[in-house]
């Protein structure tokens, strides 16, 4: 890989990182709401509706498990930039073999060729 192709990924990289670090603190304001007037604008701190409770729980788990999701992500990220840095990035974990710019292009976090992924995902 040349270190053309290196210095756009690793702009691609940062650019993410930078985009999912905004989106991981927005869902942090959102999710960690003290209570759920502050959560939804109501003037009342209690509730209509036991479904309400429900609702507001279910909301809250679903936007902590979307920001467990994108930390694994932004893991990844910071994975990919340190293997530019050491030069090991484009190169499958598993066998060593160069992974296909269109795969880094879809996925510039990938660390595992098409036939290592496949095959790790045949395993789970």
């Amino acid at each position: 890989m040349t270190n053309a192709d290196l210095q756009l990924y690793k702009n691609v990289l940062l650019a993410l990182r930078a985009r999912l670090r905004g989106d991981v603190n927005h869902l942090a304001e959102a999710a960690l709401k003290k209570s759920r007037s502050e959560a939804n604008g109501d003037l009342s701190s209690m509730p209509i509706h036991m479904a309400d409770i429900g609702s507001d729980n279910f909301e809250q788990e679903f936007t902590l498990s979307l920001m467990e999701n994108e930390g694994d992500t932004l893991s990844q990220i910071e994975t990919s930039l340190e293997r530019i840095e050491e030069g090991t990035y484009g190169l499958c974990e598993e066998c060593g073999a160069k992974i296909p710019k269109n795969r880094l292009n879809a996925i510039p976090y990938a660390t595992l060729c098409i036939r290592c992924a496949e095959q790790q995902e045949q395993r789970l």
